[in-house]
């Protein structure tokens, strides 16, 4: 494993502890072979001043809901030492007990809850202390003779504790072992099927151990050729609809919407193309700490889509029965669908309640699908226990880790494909639909569509939505990204130059016809399938005042609005049936798009005799329209407030006299 201490990066630093402790915290959270989402933790021991200026040993320890690899001061959480060293002798705590008293024993109210290895870090008795899930040192002890290797690898100068599940217990039997022990002579412990603890007088010495001690894992996979695996054959793509009809699926289960991420890495195809699938995937997890985000087995879908029905009733009913089994009787079961999922040579999908979730999952189990491979390569992957894994996930603390979350927002785990994103009312509409919680397809024929937003809930795709074949693969293509459809936004369109009827050309008029008119009816076709198998599925399509209230100069684009409003009508009356819902909102005079220059609002305002800024009100209301309006609205619409709307037609334009 590569040492990335840097001396010139340190030197910057200077001596400060706590500054140096936040530099090997980020050293080893952004390696991601050694800790993934939060996991690991690390300490450092510091005397300090508490309010009443009377100096108290205390244990810098990382806080609950920080992440190693943006790891800052604040962070850490300021826990009095003689509390912790009293909690280590007790000979019963509780969980709860656990943190009502580190919560107590805090320097400041304001620190986060000290993470629940805190009191092992106090036991081990050295300035700083490292902790990691790695890879490699894992994937060793998750071996039919674990035990033995991980005695050789390790039995000449580190603690090596058996399994006990983290917390108090661990702490309490790390303290009961090293009883006498001549901690000079250790560099670390390894906790089997857990992860391996380092520590040293320096930040330095303590991350170096670290690295050493993993290192020697990974030489003893590279001795057995584990890491040889054979390169994958190449992906089979997976049937978009396929992938919709599991997501509707998994989403009923779950009772939520969920995100789909498919990972088609080279761990991930290699152990969908394993032989033996359908046996080492079921095994469980390489820590018990992953399986809060992953649950103990995927679910594992063969390359008949028949089946898939049947594989994901089979789980529900796996998950129930192994819930009864271990259930002590007072616990709540969770919800039985899968948090991931094997698909027999196409790769592994993941799931979440939104993007970021399921990027956590896909994240943990492409290391996951990496050290079974490994294992395999050279003996047999062999994790915990069925038990000792339920004792984990249905762990009272790692419950409350689920509880604390924030409301969601309204539309989180919906997936909506708006058309014509990359300016104007559908840049506004996308933008909001990711501030909705939703992820975001973006289509458009400017190249600008790709880079409208950095969020990883947001895919843009250059595509002439005129062009059906295109447009069929730009759709499967999102399909594949996000697992589905649930809000289509039909928007894309072109305002022309004003000129009479007689003036436009053929080659003129049908190009606004196609933009306006026919690439809605394209997009829809293309969307239904995908539609009919989202959650609560809308379609919105932006329309125009000119659909009632046509005026001169502008007949193409009035006329293909109208047609616009007729199809919305007709889709309505033809997909209600499929629990799809259909409306359309027709603004008026919304400026700030890129249609509407100075030239030409002050050419439209002088024709009525306006000023510009009269013109822009030139409503009821007396309101300017901007596309944020239009965009606010087209949320509402797709809300539960809207779920009896069908075939709505909708002005957004502060009150047309001839329209109204």
């Amino acid at each position: 494993m590569q040492n990335l201490w840097d001396e010139k990066e340190v030197r910057a630093l200077g001596e400060d502890s706590l500054a140096l402790r936040c530099y090997s915290s980020q050293l080893l959270g952004r390696n991601p072979d050694l800790v993934l989402h939060g996991g690991g933790n690390t300490s450092l021991k510091q005397k300090k001043h508490d309010f009443f200026g009377v100096e108290t040993e205390i244990l810098s320890v990382k806080g609950s809901g920080w992440d190693l690899a943006s790891m800052k001061p604040e962070g850490f959480s300021p826990v009095r030492m003689d509390v912790l060293m009293k909690l280590a002798k007790l000979n019963q705590l509780s969980d709860p007990e656990m943190v009502r008293e580190q919560r107590i024993a805090l320097l400041s109210p304001d620190a986060p809850n000290p993470s629940i290895e805190a009191i092992l870090h106090a036991v081990i008795p050295f300035k700083y202390v490292d902790h990691t899930h790695a890879d490699a040192v894992v994937t060793v002890s998750n071996t039919k003779e674990g035990d033995r290797l991980i005695e050789e690898l390790y039995g000449q100068d580190t603690l090596i504790i058996p399994y006990v599940m983290p917390g108090f217990y661990l702490a309490k039997k790390v303290y009961e072992l090293s009883e006498g022990a001549d901690w000079s002579s250790l560099k670390g412990l390894v906790l089997l099927h857990h992860g391996v603890f380092s520590f040293g007088e320096t930040a330095k010495e303590s991350y170096n151990r670290m690295i050493e001690l993993v290192s020697r894992a990974e030489e003893l996979l590279k001795k057995k050729n584990a890491f040889n695996i054979p390169l994958p054959k190449a992906a089979v793509r997976p049937n978009p609809l396929r992938v919709a009809k599991l997501r509707k699926k998994i989403s009923e289960l779950a009772e939520k919407p969920q995100v789909l991420i498919l990972n088609q890495s080279d761990s991930a195809l290699s152990l969908s193309q394993s032989k033996s699938l359908f046996q080492i995937a079921a095994r469980g997890p390489i820590t018990p700490d992953h399986i809060i985000h992953t649950k103990r087995t995927p679910a594992i879908f063969g390359t008949d889509e028949s089946q898939d029905a049947e594989v994901l009733s089979q789980y529900k009913k796996d998950y129930e029965a192994y819930f009864n089994l271990y259930n002590p009787g007072h616990l709540a079961r969770l919800h039985p669908a899968p948090r991931w999922a094997v698909l027999q040579d196409s790769g592994i999908l993941s799931f979440g309640e939104n993007h970021k979730r399921a990027q956590v999952v896909s994240d943990i189990t492409d290391h996951t699908a990496k050290a079974i491979l490994w294992a395999e390569g050279f003996s047999e992957w062999t994790p915990l226990s069925e038990k000792e894994l339920f004792e984990v996930e249905y762990w009272e603390l790692e419950q409350a880790k689920l509880k604390k979350k924030k409301d969601s927002p309204p539309l989180e785990g919906k997936i909506a494909l708006v058309t014509g994103a990359a300016s104007g009312i559908g840049k506004s509409c996308a933008l909001e639909f990711l501030k909705a919680g939703a992820c975001v397809i973006g289509l458009d024929l400017s190249p600008d569509v790709a880079t409208l937003s950095e969020s990883a809930s947001y895919f843009g795709i250059q595509v002439d939505l005129t062009k059906t074949q295109d447009l069929k693969a730009s759709i499967e293509k999102a399909v594949l990204h996000f697992g589905g459809l649930d809000i289509l936004v039909s928007n894309a369109g072109t305002f022309p130059t004003s000129k009479p009827i007689e003036a436009y050309s053929e080659e003129e008029w049908q190009k606004i016809i196609n933009i306006n008119f026919n690439s809605h009816q394209y997009v829809l076709k293309e969307v239904i399938p995908f539609l009919e198998l989202g959650i609560d599925p809308s379609i919105l399509f932006i329309g125009s005042k000119n659909a009632a209230a046509p005026g001169p100069g502008v007949s193409a684009y009035s006329c293909s609005k109208a047609a616009l409003a007729q199809l919305s009508r007709v889709a309505a009356l033809e997909l209600g049936k499929k629990g799809i819902r259909v409306n359309t909102l027709h603004p008026n005079q919304v400026f700030d798009t890129g249609i509407w220059t100075e030239e030409l609002l002050e050419k439209r305002a002088k024709s009525y005799g306006l000023t510009i800024e009269g013109y822009k009100k030139n409503n009821i209301l007396q309101t300017e329209i901007t596309s944020l309006d239009v965009a606010k609205a087209a949320i509402s619409l797709t809300l539960g407030s809207f779920s009896k709307t069908t075939g709505a037609q909708i002005p957004i334009d502060g009150g047309n006299d001839r329209v109204i």
